[in-house]
């Protein structure tokens, strides 16, 4: 009996001991900040915990990366609060009008904790297991008072492919005991780094636009619970300390009063941590709360109280980095405490005002819905063809926008968002209506804002994104309230013809047409298309139709092939009986050109911005479909011209890459029919060289007081001569292929000056004159050289061409015309 006494207290003793919290050391089998974890450990090290504490916490899986690895968030709470997840969610939805009906119950504040949305700012995730950890620890007083009054939630990695690539190489070359050298291999992190997402896209940046796969499928997630409290955990260059808020100026002007008083109190928590332990810190530098595009300003847009946390660290820091300056090593361990202590003191900020966090987030969202702020009541975006709008309604959706159409034809006045004047308008009956009267109305407010206003010029990212100048919409606020009615739901609908037409006609406006027209010739079809306008039966067609012929394409099933994937793009047909037309070019016209299928081939490396890479990578894989070849930089010398049609230098210094023996080549390819596409500082290496027809304008010299300029408004002099992304509207040649599509007006972001002359063999497609900008901060000094100079060109070469494009069309995916523009660029 002693015996089964014995073995019954050792089996009890095991399952209580398996029951207990695994530390973040005990399950990685290292101490937590002595080497990175690879992230499949920190999403079994979650899950481990999460079958150890299923009363407390629930683990889900809300998306997946390009790479395949699993985004996982976190909900830790009390056993009740746990047990009744999804009424509390409800409950929250229903008080601030995102769900119908009235909450039966109050809702405790609902706090998301984000852990490393850049991959090489990789403190964060690790910080993230002990997060968990000290949160179902029973022993800590503190966090199981949070768990009773919270409903938190904690994203280990926004970024898990960024995380690994970072994490791969480091634990790859990093010496047995870190090397502390700042020389050091190991603090040497190469192209393209681990900032980045698969494609090279900040995602950081990305809330605002969701571009990417990974903000997509978190931002779905986030609008289903709308947290009151978003924290945002980052690092910055390794010599620096640490920020937390108050934030930096400037505002935007519509986050609130509460908001703005919750984030000093925020910094009076975190202080408390730092000074106890008598670590350096700093705030309200640097990172301001202006662009609603990040981790910290989109949530405030929805109502939350929005921060950013700082380390300083990141991918160079590795596990310790002597900073001589400080008179310290800077460890890994030293990173997770800081960015420990600020997750406790963001906990512990939003229980000192639990309630208030709560009740000012139903009030901020029920005075959107109420009585809304702002001038406009109404927004009408004009439908035109329908195709312009498509996109944009996604869009909407996806930021959880309420929209309608107009449902009847009126007439009103209202203000054209990209020109600022009073206009009457005619609104059409499928014209989209947005009102400000919903529960987001502030986000909306904020993202339609053609020039938002600007407290303060030192500046973090861009400063203009108003949505009319973003989707190229013709787009009016109106201050009425006008009431949407429903959208029925109809898919464009091709259906072939009794009698077989001649071709079938597709306009070229969006980026959707891009992906039709690149799926067509991948498929093997003969797309022709206009160079200028024409008319026929009695409709008008713009230059850059597409014509799809039959004559060509008779080796194919031609109308089942176009008329399916017309449908699958969205894209309308139109089927015409004859290639004569009353007005313009017959399609056997030479101004009837076919389209070729072209091979292109994108530089990436050493020397290429990881980002402007990024963009046209993702362009061609994920917007339209398009194969591209990507080349290591090192390696054009031996590139095989013959094989290539199109070439692509995206944003980078070439200097170095092409050398003199290489632009004869270059210049070769092109004259036999090669076409060159360089992009932003790309052209640099063009300038002044013999055959390119590139130039710089002549800048003045330095004036007298330059030389006395001083030292204590340094930050605000290089500001003066800076546009961190402004608004302006290129004056475009509309009759050259480059502009097809764009429409009337093409804007853009603008984020630097190259200071092009005007081409004087080739065409001045697109060009800033005296008066283009629009919004955003340009600096005193930068604004004179935003002025008569070339912003796109093409010039020809024997058979071939090279292009121009001082400024990126494909920026961040934002710009929808830009699309359009470079899809011209590949394919015309």
């Amino acid at each position: 009996m002693t015996r089964l006494i014995r073995f019954l207290f050792i089996l009890l003793s095991i399952q209580t001991a398996f029951a207990q919290t695994q530390t973040p050391d005990q399950f990685l089998g290292f101490p937590l900040g002595s080497r990175f974890a690879y992230h499949h450990l920190i999403v079994d090290y979650f899950k481990t915990v999460q079958s150890q504490n299923a009363d407390r916490m629930k683990l889900v899986r809300y998306g997946t990366t390009n790479e395949g690895r699993p985004l996982m968030l976190a909900f830790v709470s009390s056993p009740e609060n746990i047990a009744k997840l999804e009424t509390i969610r409800t409950n929250h939805l229903k008080s601030i009008g995102l769900l119908p009906g009235k909450a039966d119950a109050a809702v405790p504040p609902i706090v998301w904790l984000s852990y490393n949305v850049h991959g090489n700012e990789s403190v964060s995730a690790n910080t993230s297991m002990k997060v968990l950890y000290e949160l179902l620890n029973k022993d800590n007083a503190l966090t199981q008072d949070f768990l009773k009054n919270m409903v938190i939630l904690v994203d280990p990695c926004i970024n898990p492919d960024g995380y690994e690539r970072y994490t791969q190489w480091y634990n790859r070359v990093q010496n047995a005991s870190p090397d502390v050298t700042p020389f050091a291999l190991e603090h040497d992190e190469p192209w393209p780094g681990g900032r980045f997402n698969h494609y090279l896209f900040d995602l950081n940046r990305d809330w605002a636009w969701q571009t990417q796969k990974e903000t997509q499928e978190r931002i779905a997630l986030y609008n289903q619970w709308m947290p009151h409290f978003h924290a945002d955990f980052h690092e910055m260059g390794a010599a620096r300390s640490y920020y937390f808020p108050p934030a930096a100026k400037p505002y935007n002007k519509d986050v609130t009063a509460w908001q703005r008083q919750f984030n000093d109190l925020v910094g009076e928590y975190c202080r408390k941590y730092f000074d106890k332990n008598n670590w350096a810190y700093f705030t309200r530098n640097d990172y301001d709360l202006f662009y609603p595009s990040y981790g910290d300003t989109w949530p405030t847009a929805n109502g939350a109280i929005g921060v950013t946390y700082e380390q300083g660290g990141g991918g160079r820091a590795g596990l310790a980095l002597e900073r001589v300056n400080e008179h310290d090593t800077l460890t890994l361990n030293n990173r997770i405490a800081h960015h420990y202590a600020t997750s406790l003191a963001t906990l512990e900020a939003v229980m000192s005002q639990k309630e208030k966090v709560v009740t000012e987030f139903i009030r901020f969202h029920q005075d959107a819905a109420t009585s809304p702020a702002g001038n406009f009541k109404t927004y009408v975006i004009k439908a035109g063809n329908g195709e312009n709008t498509r996109a944009f309604g996604k869009w909407l959706d996806r930021q959880g926008f309420n929209y309608g159409i107009a449902g009847k034809s009126s007439s009103a006045k209202g203000t054209e968002l990209t020109t600022l004047t009073e206009q009457t308008l005619k609104i059409d009956d499928n014209d989209l209506l947005i009102s400000a009267y919903q529960p987001k109305s502030n986000l909306l407010r904020i993202l339609f804002d053609p020039k938002p206003a600007l407290e303060d010029s030192v500046t973090y990212d861009v400063t203009s994104w108003g949505l009319a100048y973003i989707f190229g919409l013709k787009a009016y606020g109106l201050k009425e309230k006008l009431a949407p009615a429903a959208i029925q739901a109809v898919a464009a609908e091709n259906t072939i013809p009794a009698s077989p037409p001649y071709a079938y006609l597709a306009n070229w406006s969006n980026a959707t047409d891009a992906a039709f027209l690149a799926e067509l010739l991948k498929g093997g079809v003969l797309v022709k298309t206009s160079n200028t306008p024409f008319e026929m039966d009695k409709n008008s067609y713009a230059a850059g139709t597409l014509i799809i012929t039959r004559k060509g394409n008779e080796r194919i099933p031609f109308d089942n092939l176009v008329t399916s994937l017309a449908n699958k793009h969205a894209v309308k047909l139109t089927p015409v009986k004859t290639g004569f037309v009353s007005t313009g070019p017959d399609f056997g016209n030479d101004n009837v050109v076919a389209l070729k299928a072209p091979k292109v081939v994108a530089v990436a490396g050493d020397g290429v911005s990881a980002t402007a890479f990024g963009a046209v990578w993702h362009y061609f894989e994920q917007q339209i479909k398009y194969p591209v070849t990507i080349v290591n930089a090192a390696k054009l010398a031996t590139l095989p011209w013959n094989e290539v049609d199109v070439l692509i230098l995206p944003d980078g210094r070439y200097g170095d890459i092409i050398q003199d023996k290489q632009f004869e080549a270059l210049q070769g390819w092109i004259k036999n029919g090669g076409k060159l596409i360089a992009m932003e500082h790309a052209t640099d290496a063009f300038v002044n060289k013999p055959g390119f027809g590139l130039t710089k304008k002549f800048s003045d010299k330095r004036k007298d007081e330059d030389t006395f300029k001083k030292y204590g408004e340094q930050q605000r002099e290089d500001a003066s001569d800076s546009s961190p992304g402004s608004m302006f509207q290129i004056t475009m040649d509309r009759t050259h292929p480059l502009a097809f599509g764009c429409g009337d007006a093409y804007f853009t972001i603008v984020r630097d000056a190259y200071e092009r002359d005007y081409l004087k063999e080739g065409w001045n497609v697109g060009y800033l004159k005296e008066d283009n900008y629009k919004a955003g901060f340009v600096g005193t000094k930068m604004a004179g050289k935003l002025k008569n100079t070339l912003i796109i060109g093409a010039q020809e070469m024997g058979r071939g061409q090279v292009i121009y494009l001082m400024d990126d069309p494909v920026f961040r995916a934002m710009l929808e015309k830009g699309k359009v523009l470079f899809g011209n660029a590949v394919f015309r």
